[in-house]
This record gives structure tokens, sequence and C-alpha cells, in this order.
């Protein structure tokens, strides 16, 4: 299945009314073509987009009373392309040469290379008559340092393409070393949002997980061990060219590396679904993939060959990363980073556990919308309350997380309950992922959530 050139649609996100001193918004929103004939959930609009950090309180309209009405201007992109299907790797070569490429570099971890994840690969691509290099010293929550590792290699021979192939770490490195490849300057200036002037070299990223989303997001993580923290870099530039899923990698995946991928990418649907600033057109992909986890990951986990939970838990978690350009994580993500950057938490475990702390802390904000995730992972809310149902919501996470065996527990990953109030401080510095909680997390309230959690 590829979603590839068609159509063109007119951008349906702002109308007339739109005050004159923001056309210049609406001029920059450029029209993309579609076609109608890709995933069959795509609905029928694909829309431009990057990273919604626009002024929102000025993206409003008017009523015919003349009142103001917040309007939130919906900026959606996807990869180049994109190309899901079991047995879809075989058509990598193609790729390359459509591309126009013949030197490809391969950017995983020793764990795919002791899979012989990445000698198949290696195999599909000489059998074409493409040679290969590979760098596999990507480790998890990557350190700054992998990235220039890896731009070294990069360099040395002339590659002119690389192929991210892994978990969400392998993918956000190989995004920023296309960037740095084509780039002058540190990675510190890159640090944020729109800070990347040129697009990187090209890149085909390959998931071997079902968690992250990478391979269709606009982002990509780092871990700063000198400020204990994980930094973001947000851009249009870390679209690769391809996105090449094939659910197949991904029956090989042990148990407890499925669970807490799954959990994580259920953390990005939950967060974008009940987000500041939600949309509704990604509000449609949010509830899917919450459905599909519920269904499927149980599955997944106690049977890793079971090909169709596993292939619907690459597209719950690629639905999950598509969420993530239009309107980003929250209040989970900005709490785990602390845990990822001082403790070395895997970033799908920090955000498997404190899922449910965070939820329960926001409960009171959008009662309504909780109560639907409950309903999408399988609750029967018939006859409840709205604030009973919303709560339900909470209760089917953690049975899903004790059903799949994911740590609950702060103390059980040796964390200090001394630590707790320096990683709350440290949390109160991801304002890009707290300004979009829809409830305002204080220090104080910080601080709770992590005592709740521990």
């Amino acid at each position: 299945m590829s979603l590839s050139p068609g159509r063109r649609l007119a951008d349906p996100c702002v109308r007339r009314g739109v005050r004159k001193r923001y056309q210049k918004v609406h001029n920059r929103i450029p029209k993309i073509p579609v076609r109608n004939d890709s995933l069959p959930f795509l609905l029928k609009i694909i829309a431009e987009i990057g990273e919604n950090n626009y002024n929102l309180e000025e993206l409003e309209t008017l009523g015919k009373n003349g009142s103001k009405k917040v309007k939130t201007v919906l900026h959606f992109q996807m990869p180049g392309r994109l190309i899901m299907g079991g047995g879809t790797l075989k058509e990598l070569p193609r790729i390359i040469q459509q591309l126009g490429k013949n030197n490809p570099l391969i950017v995983t971890d020793t764990g795919i290379v002791e899979a012989g994840i990445c000698e198949r690969i290696k195999a599909v691509l000489e059998n074409e008559n493409i040679e290969v290099g590979c760098f596999d010293k990507v480790e998890p929550d990557p350190r700054i340092e992998i990235v220039y590792d890896c731009l070294e290699v990069a360099k040395a021979k002339s590659y002119d393409v690389l192929i991210g192939l892994g978990g969400g770490s392998s993918l956000d490195i190989t995004k920023v070393v296309s960037i740095l490849l084509t780039n002058s300057g540190d990675i510190s200036g890159y640090f944020g949002i729109d800070k990347i002037p040129e697009a990187g070299m090209d890149t085909i990223l390959i998931p071997t997980t079902a968690g992250t989303g990478s391979e269709a997001t606009p982002i990509a993580v780092l871990s700063d061990k000198k400020e204990h923290l994980k930094k973001g870099i947000v851009s249009d530039k870390l679209y690769p060219k391809v996105a090449l899923i094939d659910p197949e990698l991904t029956t090989s995946l042990p148990a407890n590396i499925t669970a807490y991928t799954g959990i994580d990418a259920l953390t990005h649907s939950i967060e974008a679904y009940t987000n500041k600033y939600s949309q509704p057109f990604v509000d449609t992909f949010a509830l899917e993939s919450i459905r599909l986890i519920g269904a499927n990951l149980r599955k997944a986990v106690s049977n890793g060959k079971d090909i169709e939970a596993r292939y619907n838990m690459s597209l719950a978690s690629l639905y999950g990363g598509m969420c993530l350009g239009p309107v980003n994580t929250a209040g989970v993500h900005a709490l785990a980073y602390p845990l990822g950057g001082t403790f070395d938490v895997p970033h799908g475990i920090a955000n498997s556990l404190l899922l449910p702390y965070v939820m329960e802390f926001n409960l009171p904000a959008n009662p309504e919308k909780y109560a639907k995730i409950a309903s999408a992972l399988g609750e029967d809310i018939r006859g409840l309350s709205l604030n009973e149902a919303a709560q339900r919501s909470v209760d089917a996470v953690v049975q899903l997380s004790r059903n799949v065996v994911i740590i609950s527990r702060m103390r059980d990953l040796n964390i200090l309950a001394d630590a707790i109030d320096d990683m709350a401080i440290a949390a109160m510095k991801v304002t890009r992922l707290l300004n979009n909680n829809p409830r305002e997390i204080t220090l104080e309230d910080a601080k709770q959530i992590y005592k709740n959690a521990y």
C-alpha cells in the first residue's frame, strides 16, 4: 500500500471570515497532492502541515454576531511516500533506484544486527547490486555524541541515502545525521522548532518496533547528559523521503519491548486526543490508534508471530506518529524526559509508567474525551455518569499495563524518592510539551504526580 501523488485539495481549515490581518497565514499553507486509494483509514484528506506552533490566540474567526471564536489552523504533513504491508521490505531496492541513489548507509543498533535483520536487508540490496554500509552503534535514548559518531561514518564514504532501521532511537539518529550532512553549525543550534535551514540527505525509515511512530513525525529526540534532559528537534525537514513499514520485521521483537513500545504508542495517541490544541482531523487517527492497541497489544505480547496483531500494532503506531506533527504530546512526555535524561530509563518505559498517573491528573479537564478513550479501549460505559466513564479510561490503561507486565512504580527502577524534587524542576523546563497539556501542571503538581507514581 503506497501513499503517492494524486489530485490536489484546497486547504479546508481557513475559510470565509478569517481576518485580513491573518490572511498571510493562509497564504503560507500550500496545497499538496493526495490520492484516495492509500490507507483505508486515511479518509480522503491530506493537508499540509509542519508544527502547530503559530500564535493560537491570533488565529480567530468572527462569528456571525461578531463574537470571537477560536479556530486553530490545522497543519498536516506525511512522509514523502508511505509504503506499508507484510513483505514490503522487498521493495527497498526499487525505492532506492527511484530516488536515483546507489550507495546507502544503514543506521541501526547491535540488537538489530544480532537479530539478523540488518543482514537480511543487506542481502535484499546486494542481490540488486546495491552496495550498502552499516553504522550499528545507536543506543537507546541516544546521546548527542552518537549523532557525531554516525556523521563521521556517513562522511567517510560517498553515501547518498540514509536508511534508518530499528526503533525510534535509530530513526531519530538517521533524521538528525541527514540534516547535519547538508547544514553547517553545531547540533545545539537546531534544538527547538523550525531551526533547520536546508533539507537533509534523503532518508528511508524502516521501523522494527510498533511504538514511536518516528517514521511519520517531524521530531527527533536526543539525550543531553550534561543537562540530564531529553532535547527535541522539530522541523518538517526531518520527514523522510520514504517510510517503509513491514510488520513482519516486528515478529521477532521480545514480549517486554513489544509491551512498552505499544504503551508508548498509546501514550502518543491519548496525549494527542486530549491535547489542549487537539484537532478533529487528528482525533480520528488518535481514537483509532487507541482502539487498535486496546484490541491487539495483549495478542502481540502473548504471541509475537500473530501477524494480524503485529500489523494492527504497526498501524496503531503509525497513526500515533501522525498525531505528533499537528498537536504533539503533553504532560506524560514532559515528566518522562527527566527519567530518561537522569536515570537512563528507556523512553517507552518512562511513558508507560507515568501514563495512568498523568491521565488521573488530567481527567477533570476533559471528562468527555476520557470517557471516549475508555470506550475505545473496550470498556462498557453504558449507564455510567460522565466522571465514572472517564475514570474507566485510567482503569483500562492500568489493567492493560498489568496484562502486558509493564513496570508501574518508579521505585522498581531503583529511583530514589529524594530525586523527585529535582526531576520535577527539570520537567518544568519542557514547556514545549507542558503547554499542550489539557490541565496546567505546576511544579507542585509535577512533584505530586511523581510521588503518586513512586
